[in-house]
């Protein structure tokens, strides 16, 4: 059992170290990141604390410790994800918004250019 909490240790490190660099690199934005690190923190956490999983554990009505642990890392990157769909259909939206605001600005550049070619 110590094993599988080592494991979910060092996850969550290379899981920080990973965001962390991305953020250096400018490959994810801060806003971004700071959902992962804040679940990657979580987990190092609940990871290396085991009173405190055994106590979650208590308080979730499971008698296994780790399973606390994958339940509370499961719904922290639920969460994380969820966050990043509402931003992805925002962006979606914007850019169907904005390809409409071209789309009329063409046809209109078209009709004056027809209009001033009548007019010649």
């Amino acid at each position: 059992m110590d094993r599988l909490f080592d494991v979910v240790g060092i996850f969550s490190l290379v899981l920080i170290v990973w965001v962390l660099s991305s953020m250096r690199r400018e490959h994810i934005r801060v806003e971004y990141s700071v959902s992962w690190l804040l679940a990657g923190a979580v987990l190092l956490v609940l990871a290396s604390w085991r009173t405190l999983d055994d106590r979650l554990a208590a308080a979730l009505g499971t008698s296994d410790s780790f399973m606390a642990l994958a339940m509370v890392a499961g719904s922290a990157f639920l969460v994380v994800l969820y966050r990043l769909s509402l931003r992805i259909s925002g962006l979606k939206d914007s850019s169907i918004t904005l390809a409409q605001q071209v789309a009329v600005l063409e046809f209109r550049l078209e009709a004056l250019a027809k209009k001033e070619a009548l007019g010649k």
